[in-house]
């Protein structure tokens, strides 16, 4: 089986080390939504859905401020109160980066959600 969100994450990871500006990855709907994370973090500067055939893609502009990216593997339940335990595994320093939860009310970043007290699962972090 082929984790799609693992690959695009994999791509954008690489095309940023060696400085291209852009890239194209498989479009889904988490993918979608953890890019929209990203572009409001700054992370990435925009990103197009396309056809290519009869399969959709996203061109991705890159911001190249990206340091490191990785999908969290399993995707930990956390509740409201355990942020801070994986902040401390994930992230290098106290606001240098995000987490990106899957929540109930969609995908939003560790501080979103400590702001709107719910937990979720984890699905990536950038810094």
């Amino acid at each position: 089986m082929v984790d799609l969100l693992a690959d695009a994450i994999n791509t954008i990871k690489t095309n940023e080390r060696i400085g291209r500006r852009e890239c194209i990855i498989n479009s889904t709907k988490l993918i979608k939504s953890v890019l929209e994370v990203m572009k409001k973090n700054e992370y990435v500067k925009d990103f197009n859905e396309f056809e290519q055939g009869h399969v959709k893609k996203l061109k991705v502009s890159l911001s190249n401020k990206i340091n490191a990216i990785g999908i969290i593997k399993p995707r930990h339940a956390i509740s409201k109160d355990e942020f801070q335990k994986y902040e401390s595994r994930y992230i290098l320093s106290k606001d240098f980066g995000i987490l990106i939860v899957s929540t109930s009310r969609g995908l939003l970043t560790n501080k979103e959600a400590k702001l709107n007290n719910i937990g979720g699962r984890l699905i990536l972090y950038v810094y």
